[in-house]
């Protein structure tokens, strides 16, 4: 199952609490998406808890409800995209955040998707590279350093 599980990680020239805004904003997440994948979510809906749910719209024009399955305040992220009105399909975004004593910040971005059963799912989930991912690191960390 480790070929299901894809990381990429940067140190970050900027604080832990500048990215983990962009991150736990939504509507910043399209700004720093190396997919090319996101359209645009609605302002507002600021991630603060596990259990919290954001919705998302696609490049495609479909909508994600995503569901907050690993909070800690300026350090971690993760959450499981499903349909609006679906289950989740079993897999998970990641972010980790390691403040550093200098004022940079480690960043982990992490997509895992070792649970992924739904089968017209699992093509588009093999072709997430570690690249893929680095290139939103690479986004995040060019906006956080503003």
């Amino acid at each position: 199952m480790s070929n299901r599980i894809v990381a990429a990680s940067a140190t970050v020239a900027a604080p832990a609490e500048d990215i983990f805004e962009l991150i736990a904003d939504p509507s910043q997440q399209p700004r720093w998406d190396g997919n090319d994948n996101l359209d645009h979510a609605d302002q507002g809906q600021r991630v603060r808890a596990v259990g919290d749910v954001f919705v998302m719209t696609n490049a495609n024009g479909k909508v994600r409800e995503n569901h907050i399955v690993a909070f800690e305040e300026g350090r971690c992220i993760a959450w499981q995209p499903a349909p609006a009105g679906e289950p989740v399909p079993g897999h998970v975004w990641r972010w980790d955040l390691e403040p550093n004593d200098d004022g940079t910040t480690l960043v982990t971005h992490t997509y895992d998707w070792s649970a992924l059963t739904d089968e017209s799912r699992l093509a588009k989930a093999a072709s997430m590279t570690s690249e893929k991912l680095q290139a939103s690191v690479d986004r995040l960390s060019a906006l956080a350093g503003q």
